[in-house]
C-alpha cells in the first residue's frame, strides 16, 4: 500500500491543513505545487482530502519546497512555522535529485541508473536521496513525472505565441525535431521509456498515459486548423495525428543514432520531410 510509510504525529487532516497553508503561501496553484515536489497531482489531492496520507518522504520534499520545518507538518514539534535551512541547489534538494536523475538517465539509460549514481552527481549520500525519495522505482517515477511535466508546460507556452492552428502545428514540429542538447536527452530519455511501457510497468503505463495525450494535443490542434478553414476540411485529426506522430517517433530515432554534425544534417532532414508531410496532406490548397 501506498500508505505504509505513512509518518506518526498529528492526524492526517491537521497534516492536510498545514501543507494547505503551505499551498497557499506559495502562491501557486495545486496542480504546479504537484509538479515542484515532484508528486502525483492525483495523490496530493487525496491526501490533502484525507482519503490517504502522505508519505514521509512526500512530508520531506513539501517542506523543502514551503521552506518550513518538516516537524512542523506533521506536528510533531511547537505550532510555529519555522524556517527550514535553505539548500544551496537552485529549486531545492528534491528538482536537483531529479534533474540529475534525468540526466542519468538520458546518457546511460533507464536501468543503468543507481542510487548511488545519482546522490554522486549532487554531491550527496545515497541516505540523502532515500531521504526524499525512499526508493528507485519512487525516484525514477518522480523523475520521468517531471521530466513529462516540463516538456508540457513548454509546449503550452509555445502554443500560445501561435495565431493560428498552422503556426502551432510548425511549433510542435519544431519542437520535437532534436537539434539542440536538451531536445536530445529528453528524446533518449522517452525511447528508453518506451521499451518499459511495452512491458507495462507502473513507470511504462506513465509515460503511455503521457503519449495518449500528446497525440491528442495533435488533434486537438488539426481540429482546430479545420475549423479554421487552415487545414483540409476532408483531413480526420485522429488519424493525423496518429499518423505525424508515428513519423516523428521514427525520424527522431534515426537523428539521435548519429552524432557530431551528421546529426544537424539529420534533423534539418527530419524537419523538412515533417513540413512536407504536413503541406501535402493537412494543408488547405
Amino acid at each position: 500500500m501506498e500508505t505504509d510509510d505513512a509518518p506518526e504525529g498529528a492526524p492526517a487532516a491537521d497534516t492536510a491543513a498545514r501543507v494547505r497553508e503551505v499551498i497557499a503561501d506559495a502562491g501557486v496553484s495545486q496542480r504546479e505545487f504537484a509538479r515542484r515536489v515532484v508528486m502525483d497531482p492525483s495523490k496530493l489531492s487525496r491526501s490533502l482530502s484525507g482519503t490517504r496520507r502522505f508519505t514521509a518522504a512526500e512530508l520531506a520534499r513539501i517542506a523543502d519546497e514551503g521552506r518550513v520545518d518538516a516537524g512542523w507538518l506533521l506536528g510533531t514539534r511547537p505550532a510555529e512555522k519555522a524556517s527550514a535551512p535553505v539548500t544551496a541547489a537552485e529549486g531545492g534538494r528534491p528538482l536537483q535529485i531529479v534533474r540529475e536523475t534525468v540526466r542519468l538517465i538520458a546518457e546511460h539509460g533507464f536501468h543503468a541508473v543507481r542510487v548511488a549514481d545519482i546522490a554522486r552527481a549532487c554531491a550527496t549520500s545515497s541516505a540523502a536521496i532515500h531521504y526524499h525519495f525512499p526508493g528507485r522505482a519512487e525516484l525514477l517515477e518522480a523523475a520521468v513525472r517531471w521530466c513529462m511535466d516540463e516538456d508540457t508546460a513548454h509546449r503550452a507556452a509555445r502554443l500560445a505565441e501561435a495565431d493560428d492552428a498552422a503556426a502551432e502545428l510548425r511549433r510542435l514540429i519544431a519542437l520535437q525535431t532534436p537539434r539542440t542538447a536538451q531536445q536530445r536527452r529528453q528524446w533518449a530519455v522517452w525511447l528508453d521509456l518506451w521499451a518499459e511501457a511495452a512491458r507495462s510497468t507502473a513507470v511504462g503505463r506513465l509515460h503511455s498515459e503521457y503519449y495518449r495525450q500528446w497525440r491528442e494535443t495533435v488533434a486537438d490542434v488539426v481540429r482546430r486548423g479545420v475549423g479554421q478553414g487552415v487545414f483540409r476540411a476532408d483531413v480526420d485529426p485522429r488519424a493525423a495525428a496518429l499518423t505525424l506522430t508515428a513519423l516523428i517517433d521514427g525520424l527522431a530515432t534515426h537523428v539521435l543514432s548519429v552524432s557530431g554534425p551528421p546529426a544537424d544534417a539529420a534533423a534539418d532532414a527530419m524537419h523538412a520531410a515533417l513540413t512536407a508531410h504536413v503541406a501535402h496532406t493537412i494543408l488547405a490548397a
